[in-house]
């Protein structure tokens, strides 16, 4: 040791670990996109976190054809309609597989010298000729081809090139109809290790450090093997992460109200973190699914309250102006029918009092469940972000040395930051404990240590009664 004289200082590590700051209710949505169009291509099958409706849309390109491109709805949605970010896409329709070629396609000019083509080209693929058999010509000397904002390929003749009243085209297009299911739900190629559709969900948070905390599929969740699926995926990302799951019943095939509980109950919607929805919802033109809709009200409620999911979705407006089936048939429910589908686990909309709200406080495991932290689903929203945040706070002191410094760093760490959630009205109370008896001498030894967190968040007042009585006492006032 060096010889001192003097005064000296030394810095020894904080007692209080603040907590992370984490996304509650990060989407991550799975599903089609018209890649064709997209300016700045995303890589297929990968994670794409997107802050800005002019992010998504450069990397996923954007169509009107909410049915063949699924992942437009979520844009649109999640941008234009309820302002919330960031969202991650996933994009499962890929170029390489679901195409199909197009050969010698005749085309004639107007008198503009342009010529619209409809088919969702690969502009890549592109080869104009002057003859079916004549060699393909020059881009930027005897044609531009571009699409044009309702994504139609544009070509235009130019001055002075080899084009004159018709052209042949040679091209491939992406076909959005080869997609399926299998698709969404995914899987690991065995010779490569790549990752495919839901099998992406454990990428998100090693991708962006940003943990998921919903998952979505509109236009796909109606099938159940995706449904379930999707559901055990989220139920342990990366092996210790959970996050709630939208899911639709079919607004084709399950046509009325009535339907409903039996459809969800006979293929299985039922669990502690799915969301289960029925029907679809109109805004002017458009109609999108429920669990779309659903997914912007709760990023609008998350934000309001510091990025803390303690506050109920229901009650709460949501940018539509009617219900409907897939064919758009209008669907009129009063609130005793709408009751009837939250008794049974399923989240509606409800025209009532102060405009269209978004009605249903229940998991898709209510009623069988009574369990009140999984069949409400701001209470399950809260333990899954009270998890991810207490893990991400703690994971630095793995492996530290297991001694009452790192017992008493834990325990003060989290019992300040439970005492400030109480003050602020997201937590009725809450503490935790280092307990002897759920730390055996045994566990210790091989370095397991167990903490005890009790947790109350407020349940939804899903009911307001009031006794209404006459009394006559009052009569008495009219002797003056």
């Amino acid at each position: 040791m060096a010889y001192k004289h003097g005064v000296y200082t030394s810095e020894v590590p904080t007692s209080i670990v603040p907590a992370v700051n984490s996304t509650a209710g990060l989407p991550v949505v799975f599903g089609t996109a018209p890649i064709h169009l997209a300016s700045n291509r995303a890589e297929v099958n990968k994670p794409i976190l997107c802050y800005t409706y002019a992010e998504a849309v450069a990397a996923m390109g954007y169509s009107e054809d909410w049915e063949k491109y699924t992942l437009c709805e979520t844009i649109y949605s999640q941008y234009s309609l309820y302002a919330v970010s960031p969202t991650v896409f996933v994009n499962v329709l890929d170029p390489k597989k679901h195409k199909a070629p197009v050969s010698d396609k005749e085309v004639q000019f107007n008198s503009e010298k342009t010529v619209i083509v409809n088919d969702p080209v690969l502009l890549e693929t592109l080869k104009v000729k002057k003859a079916s058999a004549g060699q393909p010509l020059t881009e930027g000397v005897d044609y531009e081809a571009a699409f044009d904002s309702d994504g139609n390929l544009v070509i235009t003749a130019l001055s002075g090139g080899q084009l004159t009243d018709s052209a042949f085209l040679d091209y491939e297009k992406i076909d959005p109809s080869a997609v399926d299911k299998d698709d969404i739900i995914g899987g690991i190629d065995i010779s490569t290790g790549a990752y495919t559709g839901l099998e992406n969900l454990s990428k998100v948070f090693p991708l962006y450090r940003l943990v998921p905390g919903m998952v979505l599929a509109p236009g796909w969740t109606h099938d159940l093997e995706v449904a379930a699926v999707m559901t055990a995926k989220a139920s342990t990302i990366n092996g210790l992460f959970k996050a709630s799951v939208l899911v639709d019943v079919p607004a084709d095939t399950v046509r009325k109200y009535t339907d409903v509980p039996a459809w969800k109950n006979n293929n299985n919607y039922v669990g502690v973190d799915q969301i289960v929805c029925w029907p679809m919802v109109k805004l002017g033109e458009k109609k999108y699914h429920l669990s779309t809709a659903v997914m912007g009200a709760m990023g609008v409620l998350d934000a309001k309250n510091d990025d803390i999911p303690y506050e109920s979705p229901s009650n709460k407006n949501i940018q539509m102006d009617g219900l409907c089936l897939s064919d758009g048939t209008e669907v009129v429910l009063d609130l005793e029918q709408a009751n009837y589908l939250n008794g049974q686990g399923v989240v509606t909309a409800l025209n009532f009092i102060g405009g269209w709200k978004l009605w249903g406080n229940r998991t898709g495991c209510y009623p069988a469940n009574t369990d009140v932290k999984d069949n409400f689903i701001c209470l399950r929203r809260m333990f899954n972000w009270h998890a991810q945040t207490f893990i991400q706070s703690y994971w630095s002191k793995v492996d530290n040395p297991m001694n009452k410094r790192l017992i008493d760093l834990v325990v003060d760490s989290e019992n300040i930051r439970i005492n400030g959630f109480v003050s602020r009205g997201f937590l009725l109370g809450g503490r935790i404990e280092y307990l002897k008896e759920e730390n055996p001498t045994t566990d210790q030894m091989d370095g397991i240590v167990r903490f005890h967190t009790y947790f109350t968040p407020p349940v939804p007042a899903r009911v307001i009664e009031n006794t209404i009585e006459f009394d006559t006492s009052y009569l008495e006032t009219l002797f003056g």
